[in-house]
């Protein structure tokens, strides 16, 4: 609710003529998609492909169909290559009617995605193990909670009330989502080109890639600090690193992850010999030679 009043005050403070929302999940309700589509306003947001009907969430899991933009030539998921289609973006489109709105439903497909979103559960899965270890407690509160890949049987084979509860991984949930890697879809009221809107959109996961890097590994949050000046170093010093990463990974083509390169840099120390300079003391590898 406090989006549309934001919205009316920048469109009043900066007298914008057309003003485009490009939003996540969290304010891309019915009601704010509506507000948008008036008055020379636009909006592309995100949309939960899990929560569209299912004939919709058909065509979107479908494995034949995909496009890649400004070619004719129709693709297969399936036979896409690991490596020559690595940083290439599929998609497919159709027009659709949700709540009285008509919205262009614009699904991409990338395997770099895909390969995120599989490191990120795998992660997941193993601290769900913790827990079936040790279920002191399972219950959970987030819809990224590694909780959620846990499942609990209260009976027995016959169907008698167990006096022992027995803890699992529940591998139909962790199936169901795998589905679902490396796709991400859109809505907009916007009549674009798809170039054009997967262009706006499609540095969105690794935006949120930004956020997850600043908070694990540099340690961006929390804060143990109370005065302005030590937070506003802190959270400067963990953007220049985050900055500094991100331009390392262009230059060795993005070809390791953020965890391996930021673990060997850590593991790269050096031994400083009066009138020699530095000597390497740690193990070479691929990545090394690579930094």
């Amino acid at each position: 609710p406090s989006m549309s009043p934001l919205e009316q005050k920048i469109i009043r403070d900066f007298s914008a003529s057309d003003f485009i929302v490009c939003t996540d999940l969290g304010l891309s309700s019915t009601a704010n998609r509506k507000f948008n589509s008036v008055q020379g306003r636009g909006f592309v947001t995100t949309q939960s492909i899990k929560k569209l009907k299912g004939f919709l969430r058909d065509f979107c899991l479908e494995d034949d169909g995909w496009y890649l933009p400004g070619e004719k030539k129709t693709y297969k998921l399936g036979e896409l290559d690991e490596e020559a289609d690595y940083d290439k973006v599929f998609y497919k489109d159709r027009w659709m009617n949700e709540g009285n709105l008509e919205q262009h439903l614009i699904v991409t497909y990338s395997i770099k995605y895909r390969n995120y979103q599989h490191t990120i559960r795998e992660r997941q899965i193993e601290r769900a193990k913790k827990y079936v270890d040790s279920p002191a407690s399972i219950s959970r509160k987030k819809a990224a909670d590694p909780k959620r890949f846990i499942e609990q049987g209260h009976c027995t084979a016959d169907g008698e009330v167990a006096n022992k509860v027995i803890t699992s991984l529940n591998q139909v949930q962790i199936e169901e989502e795998a589905k679902y890697d490396g796709l991400y879809a859109v809505c907009t009221n916007l009549e674009y080109s798809v170039s054009d809107i997967i262009r706006i959109n499609q540095k969105r996961w690794e935006i949120e890639e930004c956020f997850r890097i600043m908070k694990t590994e540099f340690k961006a949050r929390p804060v143990y600090l109370s005065r302005k000046d030590r937070i506003t170093a802190h959270f400067t010093t963990c953007f220049t690193a985050l900055v500094l990463y991100r331009i390392l990974e262009k230059k060795l083509n993005e070809k390791y992850t953020c965890e391996k390169l930021i673990d060997t840099i850590r593991s790269m120390d050096m031994l400083i010999a009066p009138g020699e300079g530095y000597i390497p003391t740690y193990t070479r590898t691929d990545i090394t030679d690579a930094l």
